[in-house]
């Protein structure tokens, strides 16, 4: 199902034949780094994942994080979308990127997309992120798309530093 569209990308919701781009994504070396090993090792975990998390996430919240496919060729270049943590009191907006895909402008624009649909669809009054400080690609592009730095902490549950941003949303409806 087809979540929105931008210019170039379509996001759409995951099915189990994403799990090889699953596998493929999860173990790179940005999302190691940056995110952390999920223990995705084949397609079996990639196919559990899937269920456990996007697609429970989407039952459960009404979102979720969705595939960000390129709409010309409809090949999967990465992942962005909303997610509740317990460990923050607004909803989050995280995205992730193949190697691949990653400086061409495609995270921003999926990422703007989600900011909107969050506003409009989904009626979100603010928004949050969360990055480590050693992601420079990262905490700048969240800057580029309006977040201010809250705070840096450990999160619950969580053993490394971890920078926090805010968006506020303003009302920009004529009456």
């Amino acid at each position: 199902m087809i979540i929105l569209e931008t210019a170039r990308l379509v996001l759409r919701l995951f099915n189990t034949t994403d799990a090889d781009f699953v596998v493929t994504l999860l173990n790179s070396p940005g999302w190691l780094q940056h995110i952390g090993d999920r223990g995705i090792r084949n397609t079996d975990d990639a196919i559990r994942w899937i269920h456990e998390r996007p697609l429970a996430a989407q039952q459960r919240d009404g979102f979720s994080f969705y595939v960000v496919t390129e709409k010309s060729s409809g090949t999967a270049l990465g992942i962005c979308g909303l997610i509740k943590r317990d460990s923050l009191p607004v909803t989050d907006i995280g995205y992730a990127f193949l190697e691949s895909a990653q400086g061409k402008g495609y995270a921003r624009e999926a990422a703007a997309g989600v900011m909107r649909y969050a506003q409009e669809a989904l009626k979100m009054q603010e928004l949050m992120a969360i990055t480590s400080p050693v992601n420079t690609a990262s905490n700048q592009l969240l800057q580029k798309l309006g977040f201010t730095l809250q705070e840096e902490k450990i999160l619950d549950g969580e053993t490394e530093l971890t920078r926090i941003y805010h968006i506020a949303f303003t009302n920009t409806e004529q009456h």
